[in-house]
């Protein structure tokens, strides 16, 4: 051979070698000789100490190309790592204090990409675990294990995965935050179709037992453009049950989350533990709908659209939205009911039954003396969150006592104060309007809510304000009033007990059961009269009330229904904070009444038992009488049970006048002096 020939055969044959014989010792190289350097260049790119405690062994795998077109350097086989027993240990921050690892896994498999390499980073595209112990933790101040960041700033080396394999492992949670203690089992499911993986759950939250199952898919993908992970799971959270289905487009950003989610529980206050939400007291409900996630550089956003459900009997559905934001989260929306059933608004100010507190853990039971609820609002939660929500229901399904028909309302709560703004009903025929405002915001003192209410009745029917009350449904006529009240205090009952303001309503035409006002003016003949002919209708002039209400007692400063048969006067007070009655009720009549025994009618007692009773001086000074002119004079024996009215005049003119004058309520806390009648 000629010598260049031989010179180039010489040089092709080292060009050969040299790679042959770097394979040679790449497939026979005791690559334990390299886990320090790994270990130590690991240890760097997560920012926390990394070690591979037992054998490491490599194998050259060619990678399948995703997303792009073939080339020659995709027929290079990449290095596939297999290591045994390998501990991942926590971040600086949290690594004092405790002796548990994030991270301990009998066997972790992955590929390099040797290109990145060159670039100072460590790709892995597939990374499997197989029987990982992995603990993760947060503490009281928000600093947490499992976010993965280059600590060092001035490290080059960076660590890119996308894709995570999980098989026959454990996951235990301790989040100081949520108070959560939960641990899950993780095993490998062969085979389904669908699913990879399988869980269970078990520990708790708060105070609440948590326990659970699921399946997911057996690749967790990092990647954008990654294939949807199946999710199925169904947790039990104390009473509260959740479960979802459906699907997750890049995991660790939550870009694109497509659930079909169900919850149901005893009430939706206890979903507060469950997601930070604070939501009212409520009957056991049951919803579902379709929940959309995502994250974004702003925070994250979830959508619960096109939902519906059961809260108690009622029937509910909307969208609502809740959006991360500073200073506080907003949760906002719309949601209607068809048919509320009234009872199950009850638990929202603590009025429910006592069997019902019960089953939803309410810690106050009401006592059985007491009409007015004292289970205390949750103002501790209310600064927590903000919302605007609109709610409407179209039809109320109620007690027939109750003439409500509809409601609608928006419920804006904002740095702690609540405002209904405004609270309408749709009741006798007419409507109730309400602004009130709840400020539980702390200002006024720890757990005590600042609370302002104003009211105002427009075309209410007499007749159908009290369907049950035989008497009225004879009468017509119209009632309008305004309220005007401020309190402090902490539930229903120490509110109203500590109210300030005045109240007004007015009747300026209409008629009344003349059997009514016989019985309250104890015109015996009279009444056997009207019932012997029937009942009808009595012209009412008008009705004027004036109320001013001063550290929750309510005092007439005048009360008088003026009609063409009798004019009736209603004076005294009503305790709200001792829940007790103390009314007089006056009946002067109109004309000569036969057998009259006109005595005053006094109302007194609690609100759980009123009693009305007679002034039996009068009444026995009056039959007294009667019997002892029975010897002198049959005849005249009947004149102290005969009664000539004191005429037509009235004062409903200057009442009317009265009336209208809108009421004023002081500002909470503050009381204004009782003021006299007509003043």
């Amino acid at each position: 051979m000629k010598k260049p020939l031989r010179i180039v055969a010489v040089f092709s044959a080292v060009l050969i070698l040299i790679p042959a014989t770097a394979l040679v010792v790449l497939l026979n190289f005791n690559w334990n000789l390299a886990k320090p350097w790994l270990n130590a260049r690991t240890s760097e790119a997560l920012g926390r100490p990394f070690a591979i405690a037992g054998d490491l062994s490599l194998t050259w795998e060619k990678q399948v190309s995703v997303g792009h077109d073939r080339g020659w350097l995709d027929d290079i086989p990449w290095p596939h790592l297999v290591a045994q027993d390998i501990r991942i240990g926590n971040p600086p921050a949290l690594a004092s204090g405790t002796t548990a690892e994030m991270a301990d896994i009998k066997q972790i498999a992955f590929s390099l990409n040797p290109y990145a390499l060159l670039k100072k980073n460590i790709e892995i595209p597939v990374l499997s675990f197989d029987s990982p112990v992995i603990s993760l933790m947060r503490n009281a101040g928000g600093q947490n294990n499992w976010t993965f960041r280059n600590d060092n700033q001035t490290s080059p080396w960076q660590l890119k995965l996308q894709r995570v394999v999980l098989s026959q492992g454990r996951v235990h949670l301790v989040d100081a935050i949520r108070h959560a203690d939960v641990t899950a089992d993780i095993n490998t499911l062969d085979a389904d179709p669908v699913y990879g993986v399988a869980w269970q759950l078990h520990g708790k939250l708060g105070n609440e037992a948590v326990s659970g199952a699921g399946r997911t898919g057996a690749v967790l993908s990092l990647q954008q453009q990654a294939v949807p992970y199946p999710i199925m799971a169904r947790v039990l959270v104390g009473k509260t049950l959740i479960a979802v289905e459906g699907t997750l487009t890049k995991p660790s950003d939550l870009a694109a989350m497509d659930m079909h989610l169900k919850v149901s529980g005893v009430s939706m206050d206890r979903l507060y533990a469950i997601s930070g939400i604070y939501l009212p007291e409520t009957p056991p409900f049951a919803t579902e709908g379709h929940l959309i996630g995502m994250l974004d550089p702003h925070g994250s956003r979830w959508i619960y659209d096109d939902f519906s459900g059961k809260v108690g009997a009622s029937d509910i559905g909307g969208r609502l939205e809740y959006q991360s934001m500073q200073p506080r989260p907003l949760l906002s929306g719309t949601v209607v009911s068809h048919e509320l059933h009234f009872a199950d608004l009850a638990p929202l100010i603590g009025a429910d039954s006592k069997s019902s507190k019960i089953m939803r853990g309410a810690a106050t039971v009401q006592p059985a003396n007491k009409v007015l609820p004292i289970e205390p609002f949750k103002t501790e939660r209310w600064t927590s969150i903000d919302t605007d929500i609109n709610f409407s229901a179209d039809k109320i399904i109620r007690n027939k006592a109750l003439p409500l028909n509809k409601l609608m309302t928006n419920v804006h709560l904002h740095d702690g104060v609540l405002s209904l703004l405004p609270l309408d009903f749709g009741i006798a025929g007419g409507n109730l309007s309400s602004n009130i405002t709840l400020d539980g915001s702390g200002k006024s003192g720890k757990n005590a809510i600042k609370a302002t209410m104003k009211v105002t009745a427009r075309h209410l029917h007499l007749n159908q304000l009290f369907p049950t009350f035989k008497p009225l449904q004879a009468s017509i006529g119209e009632i309008n009033g305004d309220a005007s009240l401020s309190a402090v205090g902490n539930s229903v009952a120490s509110l109203l007990g500590a109210s300030n303001g005045e109240l007004k309503l007015l009747i300026n035409q209409g008629a009344v059961s003349k059997l009514l006002l016989e019985e309250m003016g104890l015109n015996i003949g009279n009444v056997i009269f009207t019932r012997l002919a029937g009942d009808k209708p009595v012209k009412l002039n008008c009705m004027a009330t004036d109320w001013g209400v001063t550290n929750g007692v309510m005092q007439t400063r005048s009360f008088i229904i003026d009609t063409e048969d009798a004019i009736i006067d209603v004076s005294g007070n009503i305790d709200l904070k001792q829940e007790q009655l103390n009314l007089t009720i006056n009946t002067n009549s109109k004309g000569m009444r036969v057998l009259s025994l006109r005595a005053p009618l006094y109302v007194r007692g609690s609100f759980k038992q009123p009693h009305v009773r007679v002034d039996k001086g009068v009444l026995v000074m009056r039959a007294g009488g009667a019997v002892a002119l029975v010897i002198l004079a049959p005849i005249v024996a009947l004149m102290p049970l005969i009664k000539t009215g004191p005429g037509d005049n009235s004062e409903c003119a200057r009442l009317l006048a009265i009336a209208r004058i809108k009421p004023v309520s002081p500002p909470p806390g503050k009381s204004y002096p009782v003021r006299p009648a007509g003043k």
